[in-house]
């Protein structure tokens, strides 16, 4: 008798909605949570804003294109650390307590379950900002999207999505083979800073070197350049090359994190072993 096989689906809407419910529990904290990230957001706004009085352009990024490009890193951003972020971080914990031994028992994909079961739903704030702030940008930059620049902009957004977190759930694994891995937190952020700044502004002896390394080795500037351009500049053959590479990029991290997944897992040996 074949045993049935779960609904991904549905398990994933029992996490959201268990998280929310334990989020709503605690409201006073939950509301924190999400003032804090918007009042972060905001000096970071701040910041540009006062950057802007001195120049009109950063690396070819009129003001509102730039805010453009701020608001789509506000939405990836958001996305990855409301459904992985806070899994991720504590995957080192649960081999640590002996938890992983549980996940590894249940009928379910051990990747999957370890990736999704808690949302972390006030950094949904960030990602309404974003909203926010992109579509007033495109309405200061007079700017109406074509069908087509509305049917690829979610569409890599999500490849920017799985790259980021290829690499979280990459650094989550190695967790297995270093122990308590306290510098994920740290080493993530040091990545991804690239991420937040126009692929022009990577220029001359040092530059040059980051923009390859950061484009083809760990693709992190593709996340959020791709999709901003899409909406706020005029596309080229070779503007149009990154972005065909972007979703090549998408999916040779999400296969390369799942086989460090796979092997990681392959090497774990029980809590109480």
């Amino acid at each position: 008798m074949h045993s049935e096989q779960p609904n991904y689906t549905q398990v994933f809407l029992t996490f959201a909605r268990n998280s929310l419910i334990r989020d709503m529990t605690f409201r006073w904290d939950f509301i924190i949570q999400a003032v804090s990230s918007l009042c972060w957001m905001l000096m970071n706004l701040g910041f540009y804003l006062l950057i802007f009085q001195y120049t009109k352009e950063i690396s070819g990024w009129s003001k509102y294109q730039f805010f453009l490009f701020m608001a789509t890193t506000m939405i990836i951003n958001s996305l990855v650390q409301t459904f992985f972020m806070p899994n991720a971080a504590e995957f080192s914990e649960l081999i640590r307590t002996g938890g992983l031994d549980f996940a590894l028992l249940k009928p379910i994909d051990t990747q999957f379950l370890i990736s999704f079961r808690r949302v972390e739903w006030a950094s949904m704030s960030n990602f309404v900002f974003g909203l926010g702030l992109l579509s007033f940008s495109l309405w200061q930059l007079e700017v109406m999207p074509t069908w087509w620049q509305v049917l690829l902009f979610p569409v890599f957004v999500f490849c920017g999505v799985l790259i980021f977190y290829s690499l979280m759930i990459t650094l989550a694994a190695t967790s297995i083979w270093l122990g308590r891995n306290q510098s994920l937190y740290n080493f993530w952020f040091y990545i991804t800073n690239f991420s937040r700044y126009p692929l022009e502004i990577y220029r001359g002896p040092y530059g040059s070197w980051l923009q390859w390394f950061f484009t083809f080795l760990i693709p992190v500037l593709v996340v959020v350049n791709v999709p901003a351009r899409l909406l706020a500049q005029e596309m080229d053959r070779q503007k149009w090359g990154l972005t065909a590479f972007a979703v090549f990029a998408a999916v040779m991290s999400l296969l390369a994190s799942r086989w460090i997944f796979q092997s990681a897992l392959g090497s774990y040996r029980s809590a109480s072993s």
